[in-house]
């Protein structure tokens, strides 16, 4: 088993044909991933990538049985491409695109919610489990198949903690990028439910930030839990002035309990195991393994 999407996974490509998404798609179909297609509205019919191309999510959905999609198309339309997605019935979308309006998100994540449907981002990496399915932009060759689940606002902190995880001796069952702006479609704790309800994951290593209080109540969540699977937690920002943006657009000291101090006391009261440098992750992982 596997947390958002695996082998069977059918994927299509939102602005398939841009340069982003050209790229980012032939590193996906290189993993491994079953992209059975892509949407660019005027290019139906043609093909791209070996892969066919169609005007609108639904006709792909009708056509090729996507149930994935990962969007690569500008600020100005992503809101539309997430809300095309999910009435189309697409179960797993994943929004890469960066500096989408707030306001637009607004809308887009209200408007989704009567769909049966689990957003991803936007401005993150992606999701990837291992040897399986790489649906986003990070880089394939630092995951390996295993039993660790990662949750992170960053995009370089996922892969920096994967890394050590696989350092470690350990591996990665799913690692989700939940994105660093103020409105995401996945928050921390969601993700974190995911993952500590997938028999396949023995561990979860959660990766948060200034600003906002996600990572408070993914705690709260791991608390009520029993913490039945240990949790390994990092905050960024640890010299963050505050009230200055640091990195993403969410990442903004508004209080003091924003603070990466504030937030780290909260998750040991909870009792996650929190480290103080991404390099300490691994270690402290097999650790918490060990007292299990």
């Amino acid at each position: 088993m596997s947390v958002l999407v695996n082998k069977h996974s059918r994927i299509i490509v939102q602005g398939f044909t841009g340069k982003e998404g050209t790229f980012h798609a032939e590193q996906m179909i290189e993993y491994g991933t079953n992209v059975v297609g892509g949407v660019t509205p005027g290019k139906g019919g043609q093909e791209h990538l070996g892969r066919p191309v169609f005007n609108t999510v639904r006709e792909a959905v009708e056509k090729v049985g996507a149930d994935t999609s990962i969007i690569f198309v500008p600020p100005g339309f992503a809101a539309d491409s997430i809300m095309e997605a999910a009435e189309a019935g697409i179960k797993v979308i994943i929004c890469i695109t960066e500096g989408i309006p707030v306001q637009d998100m607004v809308k887009a994540k209200a408007y989704i919610e009567k769909y049966d449907c689990t957003l991803i981002g936007p401005n993150c990496p992606g999701v990837i489990t291992p040897e399986e399915a790489k649906v986003g932009i990070m880089p394939g060759f630092v995951f390996r198949k295993g039993r660790i689940g990662v949750v992170s606002k960053s995009g370089t902190l996922t892969y920096e903690a994967a890394d050590q995880i696989v350092k470690a001796g350990l591996g990665i069952s799913t690692a989700i990028g939940i994105g660093g702006d103020p409105i995401v479609g996945t928050p921390t704790k969601d993700a974190v439910k995911m993952l500590m309800e997938d028999p396949e994951t023995d561990g979860i290593v959660m990766i948060g930030e200034i600003g906002g209080n996600y990572e408070a109540q993914a705690a709260k969540y791991i608390q009520s839990t029993g913490n039945k699977k240990p949790v390994v937690g990092f905050i960024a920002g640890q010299t963050a002035p505050k009230g200055r943006t640091m990195g993403h657009a969410g990442a903004i000291v508004g209080g003091h309990e924003d603070t990466a101090e504030a937030k780290m006391k909260i998750m040991a009261e909870c009792g996650i195991h929190v480290v103080h440098s991404p390099a300490e992750i691994g270690q402290k992982m097999v650790e918490a393994l060990g007292k299990k």
